[in-house]
């Protein structure tokens, strides 16, 4: 085959055959189609896409480059999530223990911090000592001792993943929902699951903003996942304010422990009991989705779903002591409160500006050698629909180092009127 014919026929808009496809994937991941060639190929498939033959095969070719978790000596129902990304959105920490707590497996592959959303790699690591760069091996085992596993992309899985990501963020083709599909797909397949659920974020603080471009990404998730003969369900879920109140890497951990001791029932609450229940029913641990809820709530009120989520802390190296006794946490050298100007109700919020604001505080990285602050981030008192008198708190910021360039973005994040408006639809479409 010749890669710059293949490179032409996409560019003119005709369709590659998996044997096309396996052969570019194959010899890029190898060495032998340079980086510029594949460069090329992604500019196309952005313009031109990719039906869902295509996409199927890009998946099969990425995940096919690298090692699948063999999981058969594992009796049971292997189900994961995987969320788009938002501001707050810790609902892995919380629905990994709450599922594992019933009986399915959990093996769970994470990411980092990426721009103006938190990484649940990133929140993890907050705990001193727990380990994410487990081997192949390692994790097997883990997952069959506590039946819950949260670690990050090895390079023995999926390889031309990570390869073709590091080009498509220099390359302008990030946004192409046939990448981002075969990008997703790839590594959930290899986990060695059964199915999967997808919370797919539209709203402000989202990379999909258009509810449109929300949809379309789950709908060519959904059928990839099904031409893999995987069970998947995926929720359209809103992002048009933070997703519960903390944002930052240990303040999300603290707060999922209080979701998880049953302590704080917020939209964070709300969205982890839908989530856990479809994992639940995908893994025939109940006869509905409905069901699967009600299970996901007993198993926080139980306290399973908490003492599950210390068995997984310990076992990845955390120190458990942190979560038991979160006051013992290191305290940061620096924080602030900021107050309404206004009277009224809070009636928008600009998700991204606060996610880049708690970048700012040092809770993310501006480049890949940036070092986090695990203690920074904000703490959110009034959300979309809430009242507020000029004066009251609105938000707390936390930081190591001092705290300078924030306020102004902040404050200009929450736009108050005079007239209450409705509150936010959690769940905006179910997709199965």
């Amino acid at each position: 085959m010749n890669t710059t014919e293949l490179i032409r026929k996409k560019r003119d808009g005709n369709s590659l055959d998996s044997g096309e496809i396996g052969y570019l994937i194959k010899n890029f991941t190898s060495g032998i189609i340079p980086d510029y060639q594949i460069s090329a190929l992604l500019m196309a498939i952005l313009l031109k896409g990719m039906n869902t033959t295509e996409t199927a095969a890009l998946t099969s070719a990425m995940l096919n480059s690298g090692k699948i978790l063999n999981l058969s000596s594992i009796k049971g129902s292997k189900i994961d999530k995987h969320s788009t990304g938002g501001v707050g959105d810790k609902t892995s920490l919380i629905i990994a223990p709450i599922v594992a707590s019933t009986g399915i497996y959990v093996p769970m592959i994470s990411g980092r911090g990426l721009g103006h959303t938190g990484g649940t790699l990133d929140k993890l690591e907050s705990i001193p000592g727990f380990r994410i760069d487990l081997s192949l091996s390692e994790s097997i085992k883990i997952l069959k001792k506590c039946g819950a596993l949260l670690i990050g992309q090895t390079k023995e899985i999926a390889p031309a993943d990570k390869l073709m990501y590091a080009l498509r963020d220099v390359t302008a083709t990030v946004e192409s929902i046939p990448l981002i599909t075969a990008s997703i797909m790839s590594k959930k397949l290899a986990e060695g699951i059964n199915g999967l659920v997808l919370d797919i974020k539209t709203g402000n603080g989202a990379f999909m903003i258009r509810r449109k471009d929300s949809i379309e990404l789950a709908e060519s998730l959904v059928m990839t996942a099904k031409s893999f003969d995987k069970k998947v369900i995926a929720f359209i879920t809103d992002m048009n304010q933070p997703l519960g109140n903390y944002i930052g890497n240990w303040l999300e951990v603290y707060e999922s422990v209080q979701v998880l001791l049953g302590n704080i029932k917020n939209d964070l609450y709300s969205l982890s009991i839908k989530l856990a229940g479809a994992m639940i029913y995908l893994g025939k641990g109940a006869n509905s989705l409905k069901d699967g809820e009600q299970i996901a709530k007993k198993q926080i009120e139980n306290g399973k779903a908490f003492k599950k989520f210390l068995e997984i802390v310990e076992l990845q190296g955390g120190n458990t002591d942190y979560i038991n006794y979160p006051e013992k946490y290191p305290k940061p050298k620096y924080s602030k409160k900021l107050r309404s100007t206004n009277n009224g109700f809070i009636k928008e919020m600009n998700t991204y500006q606060i996610g880049m604001a708690s970048l700012e505080l040092g809770a993310g990285r501006r480049t890949k050698k940036d070092i986090i602050d695990h203690k920074a981030g904000i703490v959110i008192h009034k959300k979309i629909g809430d009242s507020v008198k000029k004066g009251e708190l609105i938000c707390e910021l936390y930081s190591d180092s001092k705290i300078k360039t924030t306020d102004e973005m902040l404050i200009n994040s929450f736009q108050i009127s005079k007239e209450k408006p409705k509150k936010l639809k959690l769940i905006k479409k179910i997709i199965y």
